[in-house]
């Protein structure tokens, strides 16, 4: 709990300046960059050939030693990091505008700091003008009377110093956090910038930039409606013949393109849960289709399905795409929604429109709900349930892949456990985690109730000899203010 909770406003800004600037010294004079960049590497050193004098080759590694190997190498990435992060910040101090001719960069032959880094790190110039921009986020400042200040951004520079971020994450947060800033409070932004960077260690860069996206809609929440206005205005499909073959290129708004994603990947999931039926068959001799020619088959699977059906609204494959809304939302027009499967939120005015379409399954939370509890009455989850399952999990509670690409699972076997149909023994999950799962021992614990439950999974000691849980579900993959 921070120290700082139960004061005002200017007070909490003051403490949290002094708590930042203290963060900064202490990890700026007993632990510099330099010092955890070394730390990192000799930690990688010991994973690697332990008490050997020569390092093994990487083929002659075991299964554990690769693992150790590969966790130290992230570190040695995110300190590495935060060491170009700061140089950078120097080297552009010291090629700003007004030194002139004296400039660092231009004396080694450059036209700014951007430059002279691209050419000297042997990276793009919009990368090492991001590196400059994360160096000046986590640097100290210094106030007109000479004094100096704490980070623009403390809690991101306080990560990068403990070797917790990375240098892209830390952009991608700073980036978001910039553009919000002039219709947002410092308080505001603050405890997003706390949430993100303490939500980042473990994340793939997609994953958190899916929560940064979810982050800034809640923020900014009244600047969602022009924009959602502006991409409906750029929506565009052209189609052109060319020899054998029909191009298409497509450009449509999120929310009207949900639907589309959603087919698109079902017809796939299901073509390769076929495949493997087939190889468990015996028949393992024809050729496999790649996921493009998949994605191809299930546009013409589409198009010939909607010239032949007389209803509409029939969902193909079983494949639904769900609005999740809040009750308020719903009916008053206020807030933000998401769609399953989808990465950008979007407002209210869409959320409604969608939850009136055919085809379309709106999620209202905070209002009456059908029965969630079946016990061994019914054997195969409701639609009902896997909509709070989705609600609950995000998708694989695991890996977070969308709900189209998962089954609801029960935690105890339906037949050897004689488990139940009950929202609290069930999970989502893709098959791969599902067999990852019951082959190699995890153990999954649901914490709580419904579909604000948590969904925690515990590694076997072969993954990790301290058996530690780890978070899954939306409460690990999704932004909570």
């Amino acid at each position: 709990m921070r120290v700082t909770r139960h004061l005002s406003t200017n007070s909490r800004d003051l403490a949290n300046q002094v708590l930042f600037g203290l963060e900064y010294v202490y990890y700026r004079t007993m632990n510099d960059a330099l010092t955890g960049l070394e730390d990192a590497i000799a930690a990688l050193r010991r994973a690697w050939a332990g008490d050997a004098a020569v390092a093994a080759p990487t083929a002659e590694m075991d299964r554990p030693t690769l693992v150790a190997v590969t966790e130290a190498l992230g570190a040695v990435d995110r300190r590495l990091g935060t060491v170009s992060a700061q140089v950078a910040e120097a080297v552009d101090r010291e090629s700003r505008t007004e030194l002139g001719d004296e400039s660092l960069a231009k004396e080694q032959g450059y036209r700014n700091a951007s430059a002279m880094l691209a050419a000297t790190l042997g990276i793009a110039a919009g990368e090492a003008k991001q590196l400059v921009g994360v160096g000046k986020a986590i640097a100290p400042r210094r106030a007109l009377t000479g004094e100096e200040l704490p980070p623009k951004h403390g809690h991101v520079a306080a990560a990068m110093a403990a070797g917790s971020l990375t240098r892209a994450a830390a952009a991608l947060i700073i980036r978001m956090l910039d553009r919000v800033a002039p219709r947002t409070t410092l308080d505001e932004r603050d405890a997003a910038e706390e949430t993100l960077t303490t939500a980042a260690p473990g994340l793939t860069f997609d994953q958190l930039r899916k929560i940064v996206n979810q982050a800034e809609a809640y923020l900014d929440q009244d600047g969602r409606e022009p924009t959602e206005a502006e991409a409906r205005g750029e929506r565009s499909l052209r189609m052109f013949e060319r020899g054998d073959f029909l191009f298409i290129n497509a450009k449509i708004p999120v929310a009207a393109g949900a639907s589309v994603k959603a087919a698109i990947q079902g017809y796939v999931s299901a073509a390769f849960r076929e495949a493997k039926d087939d190889v468990i068959a015996g028949d393992d001799e024809q050729v496999r289709p790649t996921t493009p020619q998949l994605q191809a088959d299930a546009l013409v699977q589409l198009a010939e399905h909607a010239l032949g059906c007389k209803e509409k609204g029939v969902p193909l494959g079983g494949v639904s795409v769900v609005v999740r809304l809040d009750y308020d939302t719903l009916t008053e027009g206020e807030g933000l929604a998401t769609i399953d499967g989808v990465d950008e939120p979007i407002s209210a005015a869409q959320a409604r429109h969608m939850a009136a379409s055919a085809g379309l399954i709106p999620a209202v939370l905070n209002s009456k709900s059908e029965i969630m509890d079946w016990g061994r009455e019914k054997r195969l989850f409701t639609l009902a349930q896997r909509i709070a399952l989705a609600e609950r999990d995000g998708g694989c509670a695991m890996c977070n892949l969308p709900p189209w690409m998962t089954k609801a699972h029960h935690l105890n076997w339906w037949s050897r456990d004689h488990g139940e149909t009950n929202l609290d023994e069930g999970v989502l999950l893709c098959e791969p985690c599902h067999h990852r799962i019951h082959d190699n021992g995890w153990e999954i614990v649901i914490e709580g109730h419904g579909t604000k439950a948590k969904v925690w999974f515990i590694p076997p000691a072969t993954v990790d000899p301290t058996r530690t849980p780890r978070l899954g579900g939306r409460a690990r993959f999704d932004y909570v203010a």
